[in-house]
């Protein structure tokens, strides 16, 4: 239980039921080698309280989305790369029940341990109530949501200037990290884009993927004048 006990300090939740938290770690192969419950069942229920806790947050505090909006911001949001990002916070992968098949390949999927996110969801629910899964999803997926909001419906100026540069023949197109700068909750990335090793431009933003993005804006202008 000492496996158990290190993991709810992590993700900040307490259960009454343990033996709910160790079937939401439980891998089918390990179920099935050790003829125990798998967390199956519980990731099917984790799916469905999840979706239900974002699209109330969505629809209780981003009034200016669309339903089409809305869709996209939550479909981002519960991505299994999301909830892999989740995993790896509280660095799920160490507290997985799984069988020797899926202990010899060389890493854990990403599905997997994906899934076993939603499981821990589930299990919370059953042991706690709802308040205490909203608690827990909210807290780990408030900053994908924040910026999906701020993103959707956003040109991809990346996928804009890839055609452009590419319109006859491929290019080598990269994007660099110049510098980030500040503190953790407040960094500023500073990203130039090449072609064929010529630099294009330089763009800032609060995280990688902005600076990426307004990097390409300014090279699609800059692009535009030549023309």
């Amino acid at each position: 239980m000492e496996k158990i006990n290190e993991l709810e300090e992590k993700i900040g939740y307490q259960f009454s039921n343990k033996e709910l938290l160790k079937t939401a770690l439980t891998h089918t192969s390990y179920a099935y080698e050790n003829k125990v419950e798998s967390n199956e069942r519980l990731e099917y229920l984790g799916d469905s309280i999840l979706e239900f806790v974002s699209s109330q947050y969505l629809f209780e505090n981003f009034e200016h989305l669309s339903e089409g909006e809305m869709t996209k911001v939550r479909a981002y949001s519960v991505c299994e790369d999301s909830l892999y990002k989740i995993a790896q916070k509280h660095n799920f992968s160490d507290f997985l029940y799984l069988g020797r098949s899926e202990k010899m390949s060389n890493s854990v999927k990403k599905a997997l341990i994906a899934d076993s996110v939603e499981a821990v969801m589930a299990a919370i629910y059953l042991d706690g109530g709802l308040e205490a899964a909203q608690k827990f999803i909210l807290e780990n997926i408030k900053e994908q949501v924040e910026f999906a909001s701020q993103n959707v419906g956003m040109k991809d100026y990346k996928t804009v200037l890839q055609e452009e540069l590419q319109k006859n023949g491929e290019v080598m197109i990269k994007y660099n990290l110049i510098k980030e700068e500040g503190p953790d909750h407040a960094k500023t990335f500073t990203v130039n884009v090449e072609c064929d090793g010529k630099k294009l431009a330089v763009g800032v933003g609060k995280s990688k993927k902005k600076a990426e993005m307004e990097a390409a804006r300014i090279a699609l202008e800059e692009l535009k004048k030549g023309n």
